[in-house]
C-alpha cells in the first residue's frame, strides 16, 4: 500500500513595505491639498531600520484625521491595517502633538497561541507547530490545509498573515 503524502504550509507575518512607502507618499499628498491643514505642521515620518511610524500634527483631531487618511491610502494598497500598533500619543515641540505607532510584521508569541488555538479549534486533522517567526501548519488532507487558510484570513489579527511554502 502507497503512503499517503503530508502536505504543509508555512504562516509568517510580513508587511510589503514598499507599499507602506507608497501609502505614506499618498496620504502626505492629500493633507498637503487639505484646506483644513493649511498652514499648520502635519507630518508623516517612517522610520523603516525601527519599525516605527511617528504622525506630527496641532492636535489629536489633526492627527486623527492623518490616521483616517492613511488607513484609506494603506486599505486601497492592500497593505493590512492591523499591522498599526499605537505605541504613545505625547506632546511635541511648538505646542504640537505626536503619535508613535509600532509596525508589527511579524508574529508575536501571543499571537502565534491565539493562531494555534484557533486551528485547534476546527477540529480537523492538521498540526500546528510554532517554528519561531513562523509557524507550519500540515495534514494528509489538502482541503484541511485550505479550510485552516480560509479561517485564519477570516480572522482579525494584528500581524499581516502569509501562507508560503504550500507543498
Amino acid at each position: 500500500m502507497a503512503k499517503v503524502k503530508e502536505h504543509s504550509f508555512d504562516i509568517s507575518a510580513k508587511l510589503d513595505m514598499q507599499e507602506m512607502k507608497n501609502s505614506l507618499i499618498q496620504a502626505q499628498k492629500e493633507i498637503d491639498t487639505r484646506y483644513d491643514f493649511k498652514g499648520i505642521a502635519k507630518e508623516y515620518d517612517l522610520n523603516i531600520g525601527a519599525k516605527v511610524l511617528t504622525l506630527l500634527s496641532q492636535s489629536d483631531n489633526k492627527i486623527d484625521a492623518m490616521k483616517d487618511i492613511l488607513i484609506s491610502k494603506m486599505n486601497k494598497r492592500g497593505v493590512n491595517i492591523n499591522s498599526l500598533e499605537e505605541v504613545k500619543s505625547e506632546d511635541a515641540s511648538g505646542g504640537n502633538r505626536k503619535f508613535t505607532y509600532k509596525i508589527v510584521d511579524t508574529i508575536e508569541s501571543d499571537e502565534a497561541k491565539i493562531i494555534q488555538k484557533e486551528i485547534k479549534g476546527l477540529n480537523l486533522k492538521v498540526t500546528a507547530v510554532n517554528q519561531g517567526d513562523e509557524i507550519r501548519v500540515s495534514s494528509k488532507n489538502l482541503d484541511d490545509l485550505q479550510a485552516v487558510m480560509k479561517h485564519l484570513k477570516s480572522l482579525e489579527l494584528k500581524a499581516p498573515l502569509v501562507f508560503d511554502n504550500f507543498r
